[in-house]
């Protein structure tokens, strides 16, 4: 099992939600995130001060999906958040020991 954890900008959350969707991947997590990478942020004008935004406001996706899903998922989810600017943000692929679903106690795959 692999957990995707993806980067990505804000607007492109539901694309890539209807995209993983579609591809019959059924839950997922999502958190409200800042950070930065290469871009160390932006310049930016409020009432004549210049001022410098550091950490960028980004959208964290986790998915947990079967070995055999897993690079589909990663190329679904590049091509539907991809604008081909900088920004568009990175998805983190970890190894699962065990998953358990604590209504059930089901492990594994069956747990997913």
């Amino acid at each position: 099992m692999k957990k995707l954890e993806a980067i990505i900008r804000h607007y492109k959350l539901e694309d890539v939600k209807t995209a993983l969707t579609g591809i019959g991947i059924q839950g997922m997590t999502v958190s409200e995130v800042r950070g930065f990478g290469r871009q160390r942020g932006h310049k930016e004008t409020y009432r004549g001060a210049e001022y410098t935004v550091d950490f960028m406001p980004k959208v964290k996706l986790e998915v947990v999906v079967n070995d055999s899903q897993a690079e589909q998922a990663i190329s679904t989810i590049c091509e539907a958040a991809r604008t081909g600017s900088v920004g568009d943000g990175k998805i983190f692929v970890s190894s699962l020991d065990q998953v358990v679903r604590i209504r059930t106690g089901e492990m594994g795959e069956e747990a997913i």
